[in-house]
């Protein structure tokens, strides 16, 4: 009994506090048996459960997140591109249907110009001319997306944002193409090319004129070469009063941006071909003429220049000519125009609608100035024909008696009509004269004869009668005035610059000649002649011209170039001029002017 109380006693003493292990024994295991363990595990297990589980969920909260806020941002780009699209869309149709008239009437707006220079004249007449204005663009007018009250809320975000992207854009660059002006006849006046040029965009502009900016612009200007064409149009506006003029573009491009500058703005670009368009200026009254109008003649020569003063001169081995002048200045006010020097020739009417060259003479740079222009004139007398003719006899007889006389004055730099064109001369051989010192060349000369616009004849070109100059190079001046008053073994004097030998046969040359059409002029026809053994003079005082030339055609890799220049006579019959009992009239054309190129190579020399 008294074990028993102790075994039970023992028990209740560890039930009621914490257990303790018992002491090792003899027979206590040296590892613990899992079953010792075992309760302690399954605490651990459930934490860790807890934890993957609040992370699980942390994850997917966070995931969801994310793609809410991705597919948010998604939806909201989407949605202004789209609203960005459907506004430019907007604009691009709005622009789809302005007219290049709503632009030039309502949008662009110029003042000037008020400064006009020659740069430079070239030798096909043509002139570069530096225009200087102010201008401008109102592109929110033409957008209508000019501030004009209030709309409502949706047009007036749809104005600010139209009027946020001029102001991006800021600026256009124009490029024209190849620009021909027409009189109100039809008749071709002059074609202009400029580069492309910059246009400044704004919106809202003010009343004034603060909003123009600088424009310089550069412009070639090819007139016309006929003078009756343009006489016309002199005369037609001077009868209504205005210039009336029809302007025909083929094509331009307006693209985004500064010409020089590459980006984003580029990409924006609009194009309009076979651009028609009228265009008209009121002539401005001009002080000391009377006011245009249709019962009011036009002005001659006579009433627009004054002869100031006139001087003749005897020097050494010239005769100098020095005038001063005025003349009525009928360009506006606001134009500034700087003329370079200008050569003139002044000739007397001859024999037989001809005439003969009496002065050279040139005018020293000026400025317009309002209301007259003053020139300073300078020359020389020009050599006299061998046997003075009756016309400059009358010259000198009405001059020394004070009585006006009849002249004619040319300005080289605005050519007449050119009826011979593209001269070249193919297969040319030169080779030694056995004769005499001299040389003696054979070839094939082809040439395009051009009629003046109307002339629509049919001509066939029977023989020709050659005076050519050959140079050292191309040649850009036009022929010599005297080579065509004389046709005898005499060289032309003083010789042109770069001029080593002349090529004049003893007689006609036969040619022949077919028609190739026209090319907006008369009649053209291709007419070829064939030489041999023509004599090629080298000319007094240029053998090392010569000499240098034919060491250029040795030791050239392409041979060197030949320039032609000269007058010829022509030959023709004209189908239908009835004379007699022929149907077909022979007549000469006489002195007709020509210029063209050879290029000669070490195979064309039989030295």
């Amino acid at each position: 009994m008294a074990l028993a109380e102790n075994d039970s006693s023992t028990s209740c003493i560890k039930g009621k506090g914490k257990a303790r292990h018992p002491e090792p024994s003899e027979q206590t295991p040296l590892l613990p048996h899992h079953s010792d363990v075992a309760p302690s595990q399954p605490h651990a297990t459930d934490d860790e459960e807890v934890d993957l589980e609040s992370s699980s969920d942390v994850r997917r909260r966070l995931w969801s997140q994310l793609a809410f806020v991705f597919l948010a941002s998604l939806s909201s780009c989407i949605l202004i591109f789209l609203l960005f699209a459907l506004l430019a869309y907007s604009y691009a149709a709005r622009l789809s249907d302005v007219s290049p008239e709503d632009v030039l009437e309502n949008a662009l707006v110029i003042q000037g110009p008020y400064r006009v220079s020659v740069l430079n004249v070239t030798a096909d007449g043509g002139t570069w001319i530096q225009v200087q204005a102010k201008v401008g663009i109102d592109a929110g007018s033409i957008m209508g997306v000019d501030t004009d009250g209030d709309e409502g809320t949706f047009n007036d975000m749809w104005k600010s944002f139209g009027r946020w992207g001029v102001k991006i854009l800021d600026r256009v660059t124009v490029d024209i193409s190849t620009t021909q002006i027409f009189s109100q006849r039809q008749a071709l006046l002059a074609t202009l090319d400029s580069p492309p040029f910059e246009l400044p965009l704004t919106v809202n502009p003010p009343y004034d004129d603060s909003w123009l900016s600088p424009l310089s612009l550069t412009l070639f200007v090819i007139p016309t070469k006929n003078a009756s064409d343009m006489n016309q149009f002199v005369h037609d506006s001077w009868q209504s009063g205005a210039a009336f003029v029809h302007a025909s573009i083929p094509s331009v491009v307006v693209s985004g941006g500064s010409t020089n500058k590459a980006g984003w703005r580029k990409m924006l670009k609009l194009q309009r071909s076979s651009i028609e368009t009228q265009l008209s200026m009121k002539l401005p009254p001009i002080p000391g003429l009377p006011t245009p109008g249709k019962d009011v003649p036009l002005p001659s020569i006579s009433q627009l220049i004054t002869l100031q003063s006139f001087g003749v001169e005897s020097k050494a081995k010239d005769v100098i000519v020095h005038a001063l002048a005025t003349a009525i200045n009928p360009v506006p006010p606001i134009m500034n125009l700087t003329v370079p020097s200008l050569p003139f020739i002044i000739s007397l009417p001859g024999e037989n609608h001809s005439s003969i060259p009496l002065a050279s003479v040139h005018t020293d740079p000026f400025t317009l100035t309002h209301p007259n222009i003053t020139l300073t004139i300078s020359g020389s007398i020009l050599p006299l024909p061998i046997h003075p003719s009756a016309s400059i006899s009358a010259f000198i007889s009405r001059y020394l008696s004070l009585k006006s006389n009849p002249v004619s004055v040319a300005c080289p730099l605005f050519p007449s009509f050119a009826v011979l064109r593209n001269v070249t001369i193919h297969d040319m051989k030169i080779k030694p004269n056995p004769a005499s010192t001299g040389f003696l060349a054979s070839g094939s000369v082809f040439a395009r004869i051009v009629l003046p616009k109307g002339m629509d004849l049919t001509l066939n070109v029977t023989r020709v009668f050659p005076d050519v100059l050959v140079f050292d190079g191309e040649v850009h001046e036009l022929p010599p005035l005297l080579l065509s008053q004389q046709k005898d073994e005499e060289s032309p004097d003083p010789l042109p610059k770069r001029a080593f030998g002349r090529i004049r046969p003893d007689d006609w040359l036969d040619a022949t000649s077919i028609q190739v059409g026209s090319e907006g002029e008369g009649s053209i026809f291709a007419v070829t002649a064939d030489f041999v053994n023509v004599p090629l003079e080298v000319l007094p005082g240029r053998q090392q011209q010569f000499s240098n030339f034919i060491s250029k055609v040795v030791f050239g890799t392409h041979g060197a170039l030949a320039g032609l220049q000269g007058t010829t006579d022509v030959g023709v019959h004209i189908l239908g001029l009835p004379s007699g009992d022929h149907e077909n009239t022979a007549m000469d054309l006489l002195d007709l002017p020509l210029q063209g190129s050879v290029r000669i190579g070490m195979k064309d020399l039989f030295i």
